[in-house]
């Protein structure tokens, strides 16, 4: 996915197959992004409410440097968090000279997330790698149009602080600050609120964005 993109492989997304210290310590570092995937439930839809409702009444800060992006697309959160923990770590990638998502996020950077959003819609090379790569999976991709259960988000550092990007919500969420040694294990701690909020749930998986 990374080659289609035009990336080269410095970097890769590795499973996080634990969450204990001793396991986190066998992701190659330095992480800088963690995606979840996670099941929306009703608690969750429930406290995404809440918790937006939350954030509007008191405000929080959030670093204009955050790149973030709405997801108007059905079922292509996968790419939406690819792109967020990219774009969030453009510094850090070695894109190829003709790199499609290199030149989506040039174009993109001075736009509204919803702007962001709409320009994705019809970027055709983004639109082909994401369905070419569903389509090398072993589990048959679901279409446009199909109820998918299932949401990815990314986790990012930028700026010391950890933020939570998720397309279907209407900004980024701030969780604090954090370092650059400290951002897996803080990364995982936001991931364990999440499973923590649905305890009868057990489909959840965490990907590092690593220097393998």
């Amino acid at each position: 996915f990374f080659k289609q993109l035009g990336i080269h492989p410095d970097w890769q997304f590795v499973d996080v197959y634990g969450m204990e210290p001793e396991l986190l310590s066998m992701v190659p570092r330095p992480v800088c992004a963690v995606l979840l995937l996670f099941p929306i439930t009703e608690k969750y839809e429930t406290f995404r409410t809440e918790e937006e409702e939350r954030i509007k009444a008191k405000g929080q800060d959030v670093k204009s440097s955050v790149y973030f992006m709405k997801q108007t697309i059905n079922n292509a959160c996968g790419t939406i968090g690819l792109i967020h923990a990219i774009a969030n770590n453009r510094d850090k990638m070695n894109f190829e000279t003709n790199s499609s998502l290199k030149k989506f996020l040039e174009d993109s950077l001075s736009m509204t997330p919803e702007e962001r959003a709409k320009y994705l819609e019809t970027y055709e090379a983004i639109r082909v790698t994401h369905e070419s790569s569903a389509h090398e999976g072993q589990t048959e991709a679901p279409s446009i149009d199909e109820k998918v259960d299932l949401h990815f988000i990314a986790l990012v550092n930028v700026g010391g602080h950890l933020y939570e990007l998720d397309g279907r919500k209407p900004f980024p969420i701030n969780h604090g600050e954090t370092t650059d040694d400290s951002f897996l294990e803080d990364a995982i701690e936001v991931c364990k609120k999440f499973m923590e909020r649905d305890p009868e749930e057990l489909r959840f998986n965490a990907i590092a964005l690593s220097a393998a």
